[in-house]
């Protein structure tokens, strides 16, 4: 498979691994729009929610920009602030319709299937940290062929708070028994990168989801790369 995106050779080592990535002893994915494609699995889950609670369904769109927060602030970013207190109830919706869809309303980028096993093999530790469910990761990188790859996932389930609080890194680190400065988070948006930044780790942006470069100059970032499969090198593909 050959990528889309062309490379300066002088970014990549001798190993076929981005300079961003040279001094990691670990690469840490966000999962939605970074590893994933989840948005059709998440507009049915957020419409579902928002129907149970009396309210339209939202556009396409406007949801799309809420992919990566925690649900119940996604809510909020829907609906307004006056709908905090129902934060909870609406997740339980979310999670009612997402047993059903989420699975087949998710598309695992192709790259993944060659940037992870390749970083593996290369001698990094290799993880996820999402707001997604562990559980779900877990599924659906299993039928990727994927999981075995992974030595830690943190999600929504492992943390009492939620990107951009640190808290998912910090345990994922502590779990690899290593220093943060030693991880590097590749995400797609800013809650990734204030997450990062809250946690003083390296952190890579990818442009495949919704947030704009121009966002991401805002916070700390080691590279802004269209997407994962710039992590390495064309020769890989």
């Amino acid at each position: 498979m050959k990528r889309n995106v062309s490379a300066d050779d002088a970014l990549y080592g001798d190993n076929g691994v981005h300079t961003s990535l040279w001094d990691a002893k670990a690469v840490l994915f966000d999962f939605d729009f970074t590893l994933a494609d989840s948005s059709v699995g998440i507009i049915a889950c957020i419409n579902y929610g928002l129907t149970k609670l009396g309210l339209p369904e939202a556009p396409d769109d406007k949801i799309m920009k809420t992919i990566g927060l925690y649900i119940p602030e996604a809510l909020v970013a829907l609906a307004g602030e006056e709908y905090c207190p129902k934060g909870q109830e609406f997740f339980g919706y979310f999670t009612e319709k997402a047993d059903e869809v989420m699975a087949d309303g998710t598309d695992i980028f192709p790259a993944a299937e060659t940037v992870i096993p390749t970083l593996a093999d290369c001698g990094l530790s290799v993880g996820i940290v999402s707001t997604k469910y562990r559980y779900r990761i877990e599924s659906m990188m299993e039928d990727a062929g994927l999981l075995g790859y992974l030595d830690v996932i943190i999600g929504g389930e492992d943390v009492t708070r939620h990107k951009p609080a640190p808290d998912g890194l910090l345990i994922a680190s502590e779990k690899l028994a290593l220093d943060v400065e030693d991880c590097v988070y590749v995400g797609d948006s800013h809650v990734d990168a204030g997450a990062a930044q809250s946690a003083g780790m390296p952190f890579v942006a990818v442009l495949s989801g919704t947030t704009t470069a121009r966002t991401f100059e805002s916070y700390p970032s080691t590279a802004v790369l269209p997407s994962i499969d710039s992590l390495v090198a064309n020769e890989i593909w």
